[in-house]
């Protein structure tokens, strides 16, 4: 048999708050769980869209590299690449300039004289070359050689060898800047065409409006030099 009590109203209260406290603790519960289950989700969200944006940024990068070769393959260049090609000598170039046609004397020597007096020589060149620079040249071929920083210009026997190719006389050295101070360069009193024609050496000057420099034919190598980082520290 079971007996039944009857509740006071305070045990009623009491077993009203304690059903409100399970409920809530239920509840609450519940919204953790439901909490923690969304975060992982959310950070899939979240980097579901920045490898987006990370894979339209690497197209882009994509594009502008393929557009980059084919300018290049295509010769175009960026006003900064086309200076450093013309500095560097590997371009073709034309403009106004002279033409200084140089060949060996033809005056007989005397007896006694030294004939290498009426050749020319490495150093002959060198002191046109010099002249021309002096003057504004821009750019310097002798026949067909272009000349840059490391060309090199030395007697061979009765020939000049300029990077490292043989030529005979005459030379024909082509220079580009403007004709009328190239010229006065060289023609100068006491200068370097005065000096050469005292011993017969044949030297003529042609201005002419445009001239064309070939472009260096041949391999830079630079076993020794290297590049320096930003600063100038190594």
């Amino acid at each position: 048999m079971i007996f039944l009590f009857p509740l006071k109203q305070g045990q009623y209260s009491i077993a009203l708050v304690c059903m409100i406290l399970g409920i809530m603790l239920a509840v609450q519960f519940r919204s953790t769980q439901d909490l923690q289950s969304s975060i992982p989700y959310q950070r899939l969200e979240d980097l579901t869209q920045r490898l987006a944006q990370t894979e339209k940024e690497r197209d882009v990068l994509l594009k502008e590299v393929h557009k980059l070769r084919e300018e290049i393959g295509a010769g175009i260049l960026t006003p900064e690449m086309q200076l450093i090609k013309l500095g560097a000598g590997v371009v073709t170039v034309k403009g106004p300039g002279v033409v200084v046609t140089i060949d060996d004397s033809k005056r007989p020597t005397k007896p006694g004289e030294n004939p290498n007096l009426y050749l020319i020589h490495d150093d002959d060149i060198l002191r046109v070359i010099n002249e021309l620079r002096a003057a504004g040249c821009e750019a310097i071929a002798i026949n067909d050689q272009r000349l840059i920083a490391t060309s090199e210009i030395r007697c061979a026997g009765p020939t000049l060898s300029v990077n490292n190719t043989r030529y005979s006389p005459p030379y024909n050295i082509t220079a580009i800047g403007d004709p009328q101070t190239l010229e006065n360069a060289l023609k100068m009193r006491g200068g370097v065409v005065e000096t050469l024609q005292f011993w017969g050496i044949q030297v003529s000057i042609k201005k002419q409006e445009q001239v064309v420099v070939p472009a260096y034919k041949g391999v830079f190598k630079f076993e020794h030099a290297k590049p320096v980082k930003d600063g100038g520290k190594q």
